[in-house]
């Protein structure tokens, strides 16, 4: 439901589809990835993970990985593009099983590919590390639009997971960072973004 309502509002905003800007900003192995996962509808009911079909899904990951050009394999892009989130977990689960090691570990080189995982199962580390790029000493404008646009779209959605996760990774309340860098309306305004994900 959240990427039917973030395609909408992209549409509505510039009046032209996700799609049409992932085709036209990126290329090759990148773009088929990213069509898909723009395009897919994810399950995400109820339904329990199937255990036997996430494990020789995580076979395939193995293999793929291994190979040293999972991004081009078919079969990884399909994966990831439809399985459910619990699914995936299942799938890094059993990966880690199989191959001795987590996924990320193994994907540390194909750097597209692991912020897709990031994503997918843990974004909160994944925005974690974005508000922690954004609000470092001299970043240009771009760092500094993902603090907003992070704060804004994650407030009521899973603000007191990143909040957590912030603090574990850099030692510091995510308020107090946030304090220390901004200024006036814009402080207050972040900070009661931020609140709201108690």
């Amino acid at each position: 439901m959240e990427l039917l309502g973030a395609r909408k509002a992209y549409h509505s905003l510039f009046e032209r589809s996700i799609e049409e800007d992932v085709v036209e900003h990126t290329n090759g192995f990148q773009r088929k990835l990213l069509l898909a996962l723009v395009s897919s509808y994810r399950y995400e009911g109820p339904r329990g993970v199937n255990e036997e079909t996430a494990k020789s899904e995580a076979k395939k990951l193995c293999i793929a990985i291994k190979s040293g050009k999972p991004i081009e394999d078919e079969e990884v892009v399909t994966i990831l593009a439809i399985r459910s989130k619990p699914h995936l977990k299942a799938i890094f689960r059993h990966y880690k099983e199989i191959c001795g090691k987590n996924i990320e570990e193994d994907l540390d080189v194909d750097l597209s590919l692991n912020t897709t995982m990031q994503c997918l199962c843990t974004p909160q580390i994944y925005f974690s590390k974005v508000l922690d790029a954004a609000m470092k000493n001299g970043v240009d404008e771009h760092p500094k639009e993902a603090l907003t646009r992070v704060i804004v779209t994650r407030a009521d959605v899973d603000m007191k997971e990143i909040k957590e996760e912030y603090h574990k990774q850099y030692g510091v309340a995510l308020s107090k960072k946030i304090e220390d860098i901004a200024n006036g309306n814009f402080k207050d305004f972040l900070l009661t973004l931020v609140a709201r994900g108690n």
